[in-house]
């Protein structure tokens, strides 16, 4: 993961008759605004900095790459430059391509410079190439056509790709936005200038400024709009329908439907464990006790002890962070034991995480409650890992977009809707935890890397009956003492197929974790977190303030004092970047759903914590 910027600028003073620019002094100092921009993306890519740039008749080029170096260190530096008949094609990239050794067969006449994950797509690019100058002037068609190239890619990526001969831009982001990506437009003396950047705060220049939407792709040939080149392609074809599609009536769901499917999630999510363990830089896990987290530290655990080989070793680093006494310090210290993990538990304070806000909004480049909540532990805790050496962790995000695992799923009225809000959520998490994630790692250069969001295993687990996903269960729980009580068990064929005994001892985890219930990470973390958010915005803000804040900000307008707090921090950083956010909320339009978007305020949790000794 790394840092890229990109600015193509379309000369406005280009004299026809002269073959020149009538501004050459001020196009020199492109580069120099380019570089300026790369340089507010260092946290990204503190281990190099790399730079192109080329000026033409009309237009010019400029590419920098600030580099986080986890595959190929030595010789892996980008921007990545191929001559192709007498002309450049210029590469850059910030993400990891899972199968890229694939690829390389693939395309192994292409005479390949490093040992980066990343070159393979120049070949790939290059075999599309034809149709794509074929087709230049159809829109569909092209759009096909990059569907079809990018479907070869597995992995999370962004990237800017220039070829000079065709005189094509190609920009593309990963299906579900893992990878950070903006873009805008800038007018300078007469030029138009187009940007793309991985942070907004690179782009601060630009009148206005987009996240550059998940799952899409630019092509300069056909336009400087984004098309969505993801539900084009067989693995993507899940986001077309708003509706639950089954291979099998759910009427014939038996003990060899369920067999099948958590054989298929097993083989599919070790899998995505296994492709994202490669690195040549030492890495951890991210591991807050809850079930997502300890599923890939466990499997990443199996298949060392199978017999997988890695360059840095095979002792596993685990991490948690949380207050005092919190629920995921304690349930992480569980799993760790059970699994064996070198197990780091940090301790943060209150005052800390508060004292961290603005810095969050910062670089995370957002004012929606959750993500904040959420987003502050993390970026304490990528700190410390960043401070002991590490730079990549695996991390459980994504599971509960894929199977409905947050508690106000329970109230889903129908397994249509059940299906829409899965679906809603996967096209959002761009917006929300992969912004999290990736910017809170990314805060202190290190890279996170979710096997839940694999390209396989979303195609897996979307097809899965939605009462299999959250399924009513009536008996002893285990996970909290001897009570008995019927509830619904969020995310339970996931559970199912991990359910695993050896002469009555667990294979992958506990039982207590297993089928602990739901814990948000900013509710895990300590309950008196939000509450002091809450309290100190209570005695920031008057009601007047609050009633205030709804005719000043007209897009997502403030519903609470905590959200026009972080608002408030959001606009003096970001000004007029409003529409670049996206609010993380509950269904409150069914039945028994709260407004905060806490788990701890939904009646479900209340209930089991209530019932619970």
């Amino acid at each position: 993961m790394c840092g890229i910027i990109a600015l193509l600028v379309k000369y406005g003073r280009y004299d026809e008759n002269t073959n020149t620019n009538t501004n050459r002094n001020y196009i020199r100092n492109y580069k120099e605004k380019v570089l300026n921009s790369s340089k507010k993306l260092r946290h990204r890519g503190p281990d190099w900095s790399g730079y192109y740039g080329k000026e033409f008749e009309n237009h010019a080029l400029y590419m920098s790459h600030e580099r986080l170096e986890i595959i190929d260190p030595v010789g892996g530096a980008q921007p990545l430059i191929h001559q192709i008949n007498n002309n450049n094609i210029s590469l850059c990239v910030n993400g990891e391509i899972y199968n890229y050794k694939n690829l390389k067969q693939k395309y192994n006449d292409f005479p390949y410079k490093t040992n980066s994950d990343c070159e393979v797509i120049i070949p790939l690019y290059l075999d599309y190439l034809n149709s794509f100058i074929k087709y230049k002037n159809d829109k569909k068609k092209t759009n096909d056509i990059a569907s079809d190239m990018l479907d070869n890619l597995d992995g999370m990526f962004s990237f800017v790709l220039y070829d000079e001969e065709t005189d094509i831009l190609m920009v593309v982001r990963d299906p579900i936005g893992i990878t950070s990506l903006y873009y805008g437009f800038e007018e300078a003396q007469g030029d138009t200038l187009f940007w793309v950047a991985s942070e907004m705060k690179a782009l601060d220049n630009c009148k206005t400024v987009l996240q550059f939407p998940a799952g899409h792709c630019l092509l300069s040939n056909v336009g400087y709009f984004p098309m969505e080149y993801f539900t084009n392609t067989n693995s993507g074809k899940w986001m077309l329908s708003n509706k639950f599609i089954s291979e099998n009536s759910k009427d014939y769901i038996d003990d060899s439907t369920i067999s099948r499917y958590s054989n298929n999630i097993m083989t599919t999510f070790t899998n995505a464990v296994k492709k994202r363990l490669m690195t040549d830089v030492p890495f951890g896990i991210l591991l807050s006790g809850g079930l997502d987290s300890s599923l890939v530290a466990s499997v990443a655990v199996k298949l060392i002890n199978d017999g997988m080989k890695l360059p840095w070793g095979n002792n596993i680093h685990t991490f948690s962070i949380g207050l005092e006494g919190s629920p995921d310090l304690k349930y992480a210290n569980i799993v760790a034991d059970f699994l064996g993990t070198q197990h780091h538990s940090f301790t943060m304070t209150v005052e800390e995480g508060i004292n961290a806000i603005e810095d969050v909004v910062k670089h995370i480049e957002t004012y929606d409650i959750t993500t904040i909540r959420a987003s502050t532990p993390m970026y304490l805790l990528s700190r410390k890992i960043k401070a002991m050496g590490v730079k990549m962790v695996l991390s459980g995000e994504g599971s509960d977009e894929l199977l409905g695992g947050y508690l106000y799923f329970q109230n889903a009225p129908n397994d249509d809707s059940f299906q829409s809000e899965c679906v809603d959520r996967m096209k959002n998490l761009q917006y929300s935890d992969c912004q999290r994630a990736n910017k809170s790692t990314m805060a202190w250069g290190v890279e996170g890397r979710f096997p839940f969001l694999d390209k396989d295993f979303m195609e897996c687990v979307m097809k899965i009956e939605p009462e299999l996903k959250c399924k009513t269960i009536t008996g002893e729980l285990e996970e909290n003492g001897s009570v008995k009580q019927t509830r619904k068990i969020e995310k339970w064929i996931l559970r199912e197929a991990f359910n695993i005994k050896e002469e009555g001892v667990p294979v992958y985890l506990p039982d207590e974790i297993l089928w602990r219930q739901k814990e948000q990470f900013s509710d895990g973390v300590g309950y008196s977190w939000i509450n002091s958010l809450v309290d100190i915005a209570n005695n920031k803000y008057t009601d007047e303030d609050l009633n205030k804040s709804s005719i000043k900000y007209l897009v997502n307008p403030p519903g609470t004092k905590e959200a026009l707090m972080y608002r408030e921090i959001y606009e003096r950083m970001f000004p007029n970047r409003e529409t670049a956010v996206k609010l993380w909320k509950p269904r409150t339009d069914w039945n028994g759903v709260g407004e905060d978007p806490s788990g701890r305020a939904q009646k479900s949790h209340i209930d089991f914590y209530s019932k619970s000794i």
